[in-house]
């Protein structure tokens, strides 16, 4: 996704490897209250600024023939196992992340939401850490806590399947467990719910949604 730009595709990479090595390194300093602040602050300029609303565009892929999903694994940190049989009849969203992921950081919000929004349903929301040790996401969580069940890259040999330069990515499964759809890099959550509904689950749209909680 992304708006009209003025910025070469090159550049505007370029610009979110900038960004999130900013992150990173903004996040290692973030140890103390003043520091949290300056991390938030910034952030916030992010999100606001011109080149996280035209960002790198977004590769979206539906499935024309349905394909199963990749026999996996996963423990998430809370101790839940979950595999190709242990999620049928579910739709499935694997979110793939890391901590210096600026528009992981932008998205998340996105996917809490839609998590909250299927709680005790038919949905299952996997966050998986790619390639980054258990201490790194651990601090990462401390300042930015996920509601969704998060795997790390260790427990899982999904990460393995799905490393890549540019994040996030994300993969809808549908509840006989076959892959539905995928979308490498942000979209908005217009973009997640799109994704879901193409595996069968029955959710809004995000206008939908707002013109819901508009009425009174």
């Amino acid at each position: 996704m992304g708006g009209n730009s003025s910025l070469a595709l090159g550049d505007q990479f370029m610009l979110t490897l900038a960004y999130s090595r900013c992150i990173q390194y903004l996040y290692m300093l973030a140890r103390r209250p003043p520091q949290r602040a300056l991390l938030f602050c910034t952030m916030l300029l992010l999100m606001l600024s011109p080149a996280a609303r035209n960002q790198v565009p977004t590769s979206r892929a539906r499935a024309t023939k349905k394909e199963p999903a990749p026999r996996f694994n996963a423990t998430a940190t809370n101790g839940e196992k979950f595999s190709n049989i242990s999620i049928k009849g579910k739709v499935v969203l694997l979110e793939f992340w890391t901590t210096w992921c600026a528009y992981c950081a932008v998205e998340a919000p996105f996917v809490e939401k839609i998590n909250r929004e299927f709680t005790g349903k038919d949905l299952i929301v996997l966050a998986v850490n790619v390639g980054e040790s258990k201490k790194t996401v651990k601090k990462y969580l401390d300042l930015h806590p996920r509601n969704c069940k998060v795997v790390l890259t260790d427990d899982t040999n999904l990460a393995a399947m799905y490393a890549a330069t540019v994040y996030p990515i994300y993969v809808a499964i549908d509840r006989d467990g076959n892959i539905a759809g995928t979308q490498r890099g942000a979209g908005g959550e217009e973009a997640l719910r799109e994704l879901l509904a193409s595996a069968g689950l029955d959710i809004k749209t995000e206008s939908e949604t707002d013109a819901a909680s508009a009425t009174p």
